[in-house]
């Protein structure tokens, strides 16, 4: 994969991180959705202030994409960035928030987690790929196996919670 040898450090990270996701989605989906709520929070932040301040910035990661992500976001992408950066933070931050919620709030937010993870595919080590199909495949676990209660809720979780041993 393109630029792997010098961001090897990183990407080896990226993939701990994503087995983390997918075993705490396994053992205990309570734990798995604070895990989200940590990642499409920060993300968030992060996007939102890069997104108003410095949108450019995004437009190196183009490097590491498969040739069709390259020419969109070289092209349509670059000349939107501005907007399309800080909407895609609002769109973590609400699943961020999804994931602390009940309901058919968690349900929403894991879709939004499986469709955001897969449009980050084409990135390749620029998502430090396979870390979007692990951690969307934890999604998954969550969407099919939590509770979707509140997530401080602990006494309603313990009922609904399926546990995986």
């Amino acid at each position: 994969m393109n630029g792997l040898n010098e961001n090897l450090t990183p990407y080896l990270i990226a993939q701990a991180v994503a087995l983390c996701f997918l075993l705490a989605a396994w053992k205990n989906t309570r734990l798995a959705r604070l895990l989200f709520f940590l990642l499409f929070s920060g993300a968030a932040g992060i996007n939102g202030y890069l997104g108003l301040t410095h949108p450019d910035s995004y437009l190196g990661i183009a490097q590491f994409a498969l040739p069709f992500y390259r020419r969109f976001i070289l092209g349509w992408f670059s000349r939107h960035n501005h907007i399309m950066v800080p909407a895609i933070a609002f769109g973590q931050l609400l699943i961020a928030f999804g994931m602390l919620l009940q309901g058919w709030w968690v349900r929403w937010a894991c879709i939004g987690t499986m469709i955001f993870l897969a449009a980050i595919i084409p990135l390749m080590v620029g998502s430090a790929f396979p870390f979007s199909l692990i951690v969307g495949w934890a999604a998954y676990i969550v969407y099919r196996h939590d509770g979707k209660v509140l997530l401080w809720h602990k006494q309603l979780a313990a009922i609904h919670q399926k546990q995986w041993v």
